[in-house]
């Protein structure tokens, strides 16, 4: 269908002041770019809670020295071969490992992987970010 629509958003002065500080600060060139953004970012959390397919990463800091652990890591991303895309892993120091695993699926289905995978003894942190496929969104 193509092309824009216009349409208006009333609001209070100090909350669009507010609004504007925010958009500059992270280099947004007008209002429209950063509404868009706001509302696709509603629409992939929409994603989310309808269970649709989602990617994302699942992004952990480990000591290696801890026993098996490297090993539990792999064998974790081997039986879910089916929702892990790649692995990035980086040493950060004579201990500490970084590792990035790139997921798609479900978003239960990824959500229970990362949740194994950060749950994992001598695992010192971890996050999943999710995000859209972009399948759904324009």
């Amino acid at each position: 269908t193509g092309g824009a629509v216009r349409f208006g958003v009333s609001m209070e002065p100090e909350l669009l002041e507010r609004f504007d500080q925010v958009i500059s600060r992270k280099g947004y060139t007008n209002r429209s770019e950063a509404i868009r953004d706001l509302i696709r970012d509603y629409l992939v959390r929409q994603e989310w809670e309808e269970g649709q397919e989602i990617v994302g990463t699942v992004t952990l800091v480990y000591d290696h020295h801890v026993r098996d652990l490297a090993e539990v890591l792999t064998s974790l991303q081997h039986e879910h071969s089916d929702r892990v895309l790649a692995t990035l892993h980086i040493h950060l120091d004579h201990s500490n490992c970084l590792e990035v695993v790139a997921v798609r699926g479900s978003s239960g289905e990824v959500q229970r992987l990362a949740d194994r995978i950060i749950g994992t003894r001598g695992v010192k942190h971890g996050r999943l970010a999710a995000t859209t496929t972009g399948k759904r969104l324009k």
